[in-house]
């Protein structure tokens, strides 16, 4: 009988917690039903009005908080893309910034309780990220036409090794969105999985005040990871945006 209670004390499923539900009803889940992700995804579009326009509409000589974080956020990113791609790729900031903050927005608010992270989802972020590939891929040809299959030509390496290197950096590049999505998914989706594995410990009485520290420092991790992953996405935007402006080796 100990066995037993101990179980379904146990008992939690921490994958659950990414299950794609209908807002309305329970019938099936077509490509116009509102879901918990796209209830999220709207909250998060919400929260970016909310400190960029609604925060910033006094342009204040001395910034409120809301106006301070949002000229923060403006200028950290602006920043990151005249750091990596040059003067000529500030014309891109818009496409970025928004990314950026959507990312930002999205991990932030799948850390409030009982709350849905878009982010830890792979057909989110798959989307996100071939929006990039195709954007910059695009742009590279426009900008450069056939030179932009310089960037798979590394002129520096010796001729007999050009096509190998060639095959290799063709390959990368193809794989792109790939990594560009599973990275910030995965991450999203790991951290909120070992944050829901201690709290089942938690119902352990034995174990419960580990599991709540144990809580309590994911939970800590788990905000620095959501920038970071948002960082990371972003920057590499940036670079595979030099690449489309600027192909050569």
């Amino acid at each position: 009988m100990a066995t037993e209670e101990a179980g379904s004390a146990l008992s939690f499923h921490p994958m659950d917690q990414f299950i794609v539900k209908p807002l309305f009803g329970d019938g099936p889940i077509n490509w116009y039903t509102p879901t918990n992700v796209t209830l999220w995804m709207a909250l998060a579009v919400v929260g970016i009005y909310l400190l960029l326009v609604v925060g910033t509409r006094g342009r204040a000589v001395i910034p409120t908080r809301m106006q301070s974080i949002a000229e923060l956020a403006y200028g950290f990113v602006h920043k990151m893309v005249e750091d990596v791609t040059g003067k000529d790729g500030l014309r891109y900031f818009p496409y970025i910034f928004t990314l950026f903050m959507f990312i930002v927005f999205a991990n932030f608010l799948g850390l409030l309780p009982r709350a849905f992270t878009p982010t830890s989802h792979i057909a989110v972020t798959a989307v996100l990220a071939m929006a990039v590939f195709l954007t910059v891929t695009i742009l590279g040809f426009v900008k450069n036409g056939a030179a932009f299959l310089g960037l798979f030509w590394v002129s520096s390496a010796p001729l007999a090794l050009r096509p190998v290197l060639a095959l290799i950096e063709l390959i990368s590049y193809f794989v792109r969105p790939v990594s560009h999505s599973i990275r910030l998914a995965g991450n999203m989706m790991a951290g909120h999985a070992v944050i829901k594995v201690f709290a089942g410990f938690a119902a352990v009485a034995v174990i419960s005040p580990l599991s709540i520290v144990a809580i309590t420092a994911m939970y800590g991790l788990e905000i620095l990871v959501s920038f970071i992953q948002a960082y990371v996405f972003t920057i590499l935007t940036c670079v595979y945006l030099k690449d489309a402006l600027h192909p050569h080796h």
